[in-house]
């Protein structure tokens, strides 16, 4: 069965789109009945926790755990009038941002008797954004219930996670990963090879399932000390053919935003522009593309430390010394990566600190 097939048979839970998450939905089902004011799912990206606030909210709304209701496809589709979805604009939540959250919140749902906001990606949250929020997530109208996202709980953070209901999800198996690709229609290698470098992201899996590149570009870097020789030239030529795997890669990617957003324009065109959302969209584009290459860097860098300490082990580099701060620079360049570097200047400077490892035999 292909993924397009998979998504469109008919699902049977509102949780259906909830991977390997058995505890998080387990709890977050016996709570729906007596709700409290405010949850707070903490996980890391790609753990499907995204999916599990639209999966809580139609229960929230309906009662019952049946997506064939109205209310329940429209929450599972975004769409519902009485669930609000923010996203950050810009690099962090802000003051403005968080003064419109307080307005939402205070309005009355539009179809039934309860509303939730959802705020996505809290973990980035401006200091004085998260003080202005901190009384209405405490204290909310009656009829709102929040569910606020975070990938961690930041300093900012700390105070507004304590009156949350927290719900932690985890980083999905990756046999679980690789059973839901091959559910999705995807052949079993290529299952197990996009779980294997997903770590744990189910949204990155799917991409990298349609990847026929994935095992060359671990290869590329994972042969990268090998093929140094002490030169500048060589140094830039390794990171641009690095920068260019990493760019077809993510041309998957990049053709799904691009269908989306020929659709919002079709939208448009019929409806206007006016709350269309396009904004909105565009930044979720730039986020994920990011998101992705910093997941692609981080998986070839963890094969260039590999391949450091294997040749260690195999006697193609004689001093342990060289060999831990190799793995050291690439550590840190690894760290480096939450704030944004510049890919190419970033792994230029990294592979000219590199020592040269003789070629495996």
């Amino acid at each position: 069965m292909s993924a397009a097939a998979e998504r469109a048979t008919p699902a049977e839970s509102v949780w259906d789109a909830v991977v390997g998450q058995d505890r998080a939905v387990a709890a977050l089902t016996a709570a729906a009945s007596r709700a409290v004011h405010a949850y707070l799912f903490v996980g890391p990206p790609g753990s499907t926790k995204d999916e599990a606030a639209r999966a809580f909210a139609a229960v929230l709304l309906t009662g019952v755990d049946d997506p064939t209701t109205r209310d329940a496809r429209l929450v599972l589709a975004g769409e519902h009038p009485d669930v609000r979805e923010i996203e950050r604009v810009g690099a962090a939540i802000s003051k403005a941002q968080a003064d419109e959250i307080i307005r939402l919140a205070s309005l009355a749902p539009v179809e039934g008797e309860r509303k939730v906001m959802v705020l996505h990606e809290f973990h980035l949250l401006a200091a004085d954004a998260a003080a202005r929020l901190l009384k209405v997530i405490e204290e909310p109208p009656d009829s709102t219930t929040f569910v606020v996202l975070a990938d961690f709980v930041p300093h900012d953070l700390v105070t507004i996670s304590s009156r949350c209901a927290r719900v932690p999800f985890r980083a999905i198996p990756e046999d679980v990963v690789a059973d839901r690709l091959v559910a999705e229609g995807v052949d079993p290698q290529s299952a197990a090879e996009a779980a294997a470098a997903s770590a744990g992201d189910l949204a990155r899996a799917r991409v990298l399932a349609t990847d026929p590149e994935l095992a060359a570009r671990r290869r590329a870097f994972a042969t990268v000390p090998e093929r140094l020789d002490g030169t500048g030239a060589t140094v830039a030529a390794l990171v641009a053919e690095l920068v260019e795997l990493i760019d077809r890669s993510a041309a998957p990617l990049v053709e799904r935003h691009t269908a989306e957003a020929a659709a919002l324009d079709a939208q448009i065109e019929r409806y206007g522009e006016r709350g269309s959302g396009k904004k909105t969209l565009e930044e979720r584009h730039k986020r994920e593309l990011r998101r992705y290459r910093t997941d692609e860097l981080r998986l070839g860098l963890a094969e260039l430390a590999a391949a450091y300490r294997d040749a260690l082990v195999d006697g193609r580099l004689d001093r342990p010394d060289a060999a831990a701060a190799a793995v050291t620079h690439v550590h840190a360049t690894i760290a480096a990566l939450d704030r944004n570097p510049n890919e190419t200047l970033q792994l230029q400077a990294l592979l000219w600190s590199l020592p040269v490892v003789a070629a495996s035999v």
